[in-house]
Protein backbone atom coordinates (compact mmCIF):
# COMPACT_ATOMS: atom_id res chain seq x y z
CA UNK A 1 0.00 0.00 0.00
CA UNK A 2 2.76 2.43 0.89
CA UNK A 3 4.66 1.72 -2.36
CA UNK A 4 1.51 2.51 -4.39
CA UNK A 5 1.03 5.82 -2.57
CA UNK A 6 4.64 6.85 -3.24
CA UNK A 7 4.32 5.85 -6.88
CA UNK A 8 1.14 7.99 -7.21
CA UNK A 9 2.88 11.04 -5.76
CA UNK A 10 5.85 10.62 -8.13
CA UNK A 11 3.58 10.25 -11.18
CA UNK A 12 1.51 13.30 -10.14
CA UNK A 13 4.71 15.33 -9.72
CA UNK A 14 5.92 14.34 -13.18
CA UNK A 15 2.58 15.36 -14.71
CA UNK A 16 2.78 18.78 -13.07
CA UNK A 17 6.33 19.26 -14.37
CA UNK A 18 5.17 18.24 -17.86
CA UNK A 19 2.37 20.84 -17.77
CA UNK A 20 -0.44 18.31 -17.46
CA UNK A 21 -1.15 19.08 -13.83
CA UNK A 22 -3.65 21.36 -12.19
CA UNK A 23 -4.37 24.88 -13.41
CA UNK A 24 -1.57 27.25 -12.53
CA UNK A 25 1.15 24.64 -13.01
CA UNK A 26 2.25 26.18 -16.34
CA UNK A 27 5.18 28.50 -15.64
CA UNK A 28 5.54 30.00 -19.13
CA UNK A 29 4.01 33.20 -20.50
CA UNK A 30 0.25 33.53 -20.75
CA UNK A 31 -1.61 35.59 -23.34
CA UNK A 32 -5.27 35.80 -24.26
CA UNK A 33 -5.34 36.13 -28.05
CA UNK A 34 -8.65 37.20 -29.61
CA UNK A 35 -9.88 37.86 -33.15
CA UNK A 36 -12.62 40.29 -34.14
CA UNK A 37 -13.74 41.00 -37.66
CA UNK A 38 -16.16 40.11 -40.40
CA UNK A 39 -16.58 37.88 -43.44
CA UNK A 40 -18.64 38.25 -46.61
CA UNK A 41 -19.21 36.12 -49.70
CA UNK A 42 -19.97 37.49 -53.18
CA UNK A 43 -19.99 35.38 -56.36
CA UNK A 44 -17.22 32.96 -55.34
CA UNK A 45 -15.04 35.54 -53.56
CA UNK A 46 -14.75 35.40 -49.79
CA UNK A 47 -13.60 38.51 -47.97
CA UNK A 48 -12.17 38.13 -44.47
CA UNK A 49 -11.13 41.15 -42.42
CA UNK A 50 -9.93 40.82 -38.84
CA UNK A 51 -7.92 42.46 -36.11
CA UNK A 52 -6.04 40.21 -33.69
CA UNK A 53 -5.65 41.45 -30.16
CA UNK A 54 -4.10 40.31 -26.91
CA UNK A 55 -5.89 40.72 -23.59
CA UNK A 56 -2.64 39.83 -21.73
CA UNK A 57 -1.15 39.35 -19.27
CA UNK A 58 1.98 38.89 -21.46
CA UNK A 59 2.81 40.38 -24.83
CA UNK A 60 3.65 38.18 -27.83
CA UNK A 61 6.25 38.77 -30.52
CA UNK A 62 3.99 37.02 -33.06
CA UNK A 63 1.19 34.48 -33.40
CA UNK A 64 -0.46 32.72 -36.34
CA UNK A 65 -4.16 32.77 -37.14
CA UNK A 66 -5.67 30.00 -39.28
CA UNK A 67 -8.65 30.48 -41.62
CA UNK A 68 -10.30 27.22 -42.75
CA UNK A 69 -13.13 27.04 -45.26
CA UNK A 70 -15.85 24.53 -46.12
CA UNK A 71 -15.14 25.15 -49.83
CA UNK A 72 -11.99 24.69 -51.91
CA UNK A 73 -9.83 27.67 -52.73
CA UNK A 74 -9.11 28.45 -56.38
CA UNK A 75 -5.60 27.53 -57.53
CA UNK A 76 -4.44 31.13 -57.99
CA UNK A 77 -4.53 33.37 -54.91
CA UNK A 78 -3.11 36.79 -54.16
CA UNK A 79 -2.61 36.72 -50.41
CA UNK A 80 -1.82 39.58 -48.06
CA UNK A 81 1.74 39.97 -46.77
CA UNK A 82 2.46 37.54 -43.96
CA UNK A 83 -0.14 35.03 -45.19
CA UNK A 84 0.36 31.66 -46.87
CA UNK A 85 -1.84 28.93 -48.25
CA UNK A 86 -1.70 25.85 -46.01
CA UNK A 87 -3.96 23.48 -47.93
CA UNK A 88 -6.86 23.20 -50.37
CA UNK A 89 -9.15 25.03 -47.91
CA UNK A 90 -6.78 26.72 -45.49
CA UNK A 91 -4.78 29.95 -45.14
CA UNK A 92 -2.54 31.00 -42.25
CA UNK A 93 -1.41 34.56 -41.42
CA UNK A 94 1.02 35.97 -38.91
CA UNK A 95 -0.43 38.55 -36.56
CA UNK A 96 2.74 40.54 -35.99
CA UNK A 97 3.53 41.74 -32.48
CA UNK A 98 0.65 41.54 -30.01
CA UNK A 99 1.46 43.82 -27.08
CA UNK A 100 -0.11 43.20 -23.70
CA UNK A 101 -3.66 44.62 -23.88
CA UNK A 102 -3.04 45.73 -27.47
CA UNK A 103 -3.88 45.01 -31.08
CA UNK A 104 -1.94 43.46 -33.93
CA UNK A 105 -1.98 44.40 -37.59
CA UNK A 106 -5.22 44.36 -39.55
CA UNK A 107 -5.47 41.26 -41.74
CA UNK A 108 -7.48 41.48 -44.95
CA UNK A 109 -8.00 38.54 -47.29
CA UNK A 110 -9.89 38.29 -50.56
CA UNK A 111 -10.01 34.58 -51.32
CA UNK A 112 -11.09 33.24 -54.69
CA UNK A 113 -13.04 30.00 -54.40
CA UNK A 114 -12.87 27.15 -56.90
CA UNK A 115 -16.65 27.22 -57.37
CA UNK A 116 -19.45 29.63 -56.50
CA UNK A 117 -21.12 28.09 -53.45
CA UNK A 118 -24.33 29.48 -51.93
CA UNK A 119 -22.64 29.51 -48.52
CA UNK A 120 -19.25 28.94 -46.90
CA UNK A 121 -18.48 28.05 -43.30
CA UNK A 122 -15.39 29.94 -42.14
CA UNK A 123 -13.44 28.66 -39.13
CA UNK A 124 -10.97 31.04 -37.51
CA UNK A 125 -8.59 29.94 -34.77
CA UNK A 126 -5.07 30.28 -33.43
CA UNK A 127 -2.64 27.94 -35.19
CA UNK A 128 0.42 29.01 -33.16
CA UNK A 129 0.34 31.16 -30.04
CA UNK A 130 3.98 32.23 -29.80
CA UNK A 131 4.66 29.60 -27.14
CA UNK A 132 2.26 31.16 -24.62
CA UNK A 133 -0.61 29.52 -22.78
CA UNK A 134 -4.11 30.74 -23.66
CA UNK A 135 -6.76 29.59 -21.20
CA UNK A 136 -9.65 31.36 -22.94
CA UNK A 137 -10.43 29.97 -26.40
CA UNK A 138 -13.89 31.50 -26.46
CA UNK A 139 -12.54 34.61 -28.20
CA UNK A 140 -10.06 33.05 -30.62
CA UNK A 141 -12.11 30.17 -32.05
CA UNK A 142 -14.94 31.27 -34.33
CA UNK A 143 -17.20 29.61 -36.89
CA UNK A 144 -19.07 31.96 -39.21
CA UNK A 145 -21.52 30.97 -41.94
CA UNK A 146 -21.28 33.39 -44.86
CA UNK A 147 -24.14 33.36 -47.38
CA UNK A 148 -23.58 34.50 -50.98
CA UNK A 149 -25.46 37.75 -50.41
CA UNK A 150 -22.62 40.21 -49.94
CA UNK A 151 -23.72 40.79 -46.35
CA UNK A 152 -20.98 41.10 -43.73
CA UNK A 153 -21.11 38.62 -40.85
CA UNK A 154 -19.29 39.73 -37.70
CA UNK A 155 -17.32 37.61 -35.25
Amino acid sequence: MRRGAVRSVVVAGLLVLAGAGPAGAWAGPEADVAYHGRVSLVQGRLKVWMVPQNEGPSGLANATVRVRLSADLADAQELAAGCARAGAREVVCETGPLPEHGRGRHIGLVLALRERPAEVAVRIDTWWNGGAADRNHGNDEHVVLALDTGDAYAF
